[in-house]
């Protein structure tokens, strides 16, 4: 059995911690159930069921650290795993920044669980492999996709006192359609904590008509253009700028937040005012666990209001050293959106380019935070708020920060990875150089 209450990981917890003589420890137990199916040229290919559980206990004697694993919860094993924890922490050198466990934390009550999500079935599966395959076949595109639901659990306790549990559920969704003649190329992707939120007709369709839609892409010039970013094209470029609200990086100047001469952004306006990003781990759209793997409880908070920085995460050796309170990474970001959807931001659209996805996304300067890539699976040209046909990929070279400067229009909010991210409409995007991939 993989998935245990929280009373049954607390016993199994103290057992384990019962056989601890270290200065401190901390053990973490976690345990997952999951299904999916996967399909290709139309074809279920593989279906399956995994049950995994694992304990990392970490010990230490003043500064030295020693961590083992195991996945076996009898009293032999977990006295064995706490056992060698001590005697490698014993052979390890000092860590200079270690930091003692936490005490006893409040948490708020997670609602990451969905009993619909952890209750999915072998043919529930079948049903969503069904929803694209056979609308795929009528349209003469072949469809390749995958389907993972997942229940899981995540317990700590150490040995000042500290207990943590949660539950969560989880559904990820993704599928590529590729015409039958090889031109045209369409992909969607969609992830929920409650399944019941999810459509796999719908997301399937989306993919789909891309694919149709995109066939013979005509070449254009690259070059600055006005652009429409759906949520799954932003993203990766958002993920990296959420990655720079690190007080410690930018406090030694290795990151876009570093100040010249010292010191960090904080309070500084760095993007459109219009700008406003937060995390919450109790969002209903986007809920995670209400504490980190330290044991810190996570709360909403403001990273970016106004086109500032209002916050930047310090962590618990960095905050000592600053003489501040510690301040965990977000787990999730919330991208405040507008009322615009995707035909209203078309419609408003004189001469642009609607990108569906960008992908091989590199890091060119972590100083002004460039970065290239690609675009792909559906990339069009707008004309007089329509799409008149569908471009060539392009490799781009852009910063989410000269992107957010950029920023003409904000539109509704769309949970992509985790997150809520908006469509946007952006000016001067650079288009670099044209690319055949399909």
């Amino acid at each position: 059995m993989a998935i245990y209450t929280k009373e049954e990981a607390r016993q199994i917890l103290e057992k384990a911690l019962s056989f601890s003589t270290a200065d401190a420890c901390e053990i973490n137990i976690s345990g997952s159930e999951s299904g999916n199916i996967r399909y290709a040229r139309n074809t279920v290919s593989t279906s399956g069921h995994r049950s995994n559980q694992q304990m990392a206990v970490q010990s230490s004697y003043g500064k030295k650290v020693g961590t083992a694993t195991i996945d076996e919860f009898d009293d032999a094993s977990l006295k064995k795993v706490v056992e060698r924890a001590q005697e490698l922490a014993k052979l390890s050198p000092e860590n200079p920044e270690f930091m003692k466990p936490m005490g006893p934390q409040e948490y708020d009550e997670g609602i990451e669980y969905s009993d619909a999500t952890a209750n999915i079935t072998p043919e529930f599966r079948t049903k969503v492999a069904e929803s694209s395959i056979n609308p795929a076949a009528a349209k003469e595109v072949t469809s390749a996709g995958f389907f993972n639901d997942s229940k899981s659990f995540e317990a700590m306790m150490n040995s000042n006192g500290l207990f943590a549990y949660n539950q969560s559920t989880g559904a990820d969704f993704t599928v590529t359609m590729r015409t039958n003649d090889g031109t045209g190329s369409g992909w969607v992707t969609r992830d929920f904590n409650d399944v019941a939120k999810f459509d796999a007709a719908e997301a399937s369709k989306v993919a789909i008509d891309k694919a149709v839609m995109s066939r013979e892409a005509k070449a254009i010039e690259p070059g600055k253009y006005t652009v429409i970013l759906e949520p799954a094209a932003s993203i990766g470029l958002l993920r990296n700028m959420f990655g720079a609200l690190n007080a410690r990086r930018a406090d030694e100047g290795r990151s876009f937040m570093s100040k010249e001469g010292g010191g960090n952004k904080m309070g500084e306006k760095i993007v459109d005012e219009r700008v406003n990003l937060h995390s919450d781990p109790l969002n209903p759209e986007v809920p995670t666990a209400t504490w980190n793997g330290e044991g810190q409880p996570l709360k909403k908070t403001v990273w970016i209001e106004n086109g500032v920085v209002k916050n930047l995460a310090y962590g618990r050796y960095w905050a000592e050293q600053k003489g501040v309170d510690p301040l965990p990474f977000p787990s999730n970001g919330i991208m405040e959106g507008g009322d615009a959807s995707l035909e209203d931001l078309i419609k408003s659209t004189k001469k642009g380019i609607l990108v569906t996805r960008l992908w091989y996304i590199r890091s060119v300067d972590p100083q002004t935070l460039l970065y290239t890539g690609l675009t792909r699976d559906g990339t069009f040209y707008i004309e007089n708020g329509k799409i008149k046909h569908p471009v060539k990929n392009f490799r781009f070279n852009e910063s989410p920060i000269i992107m957010l400067n950029n920023l003409e229009t904000l539109g509704k909010q769309v949970r992509i990875n985790g997150n809520l991210i908006p469509y946007m409409k952006i000016r001067d995007f650079t288009f670099t150089s044209l690319s055949d991939a399909v």
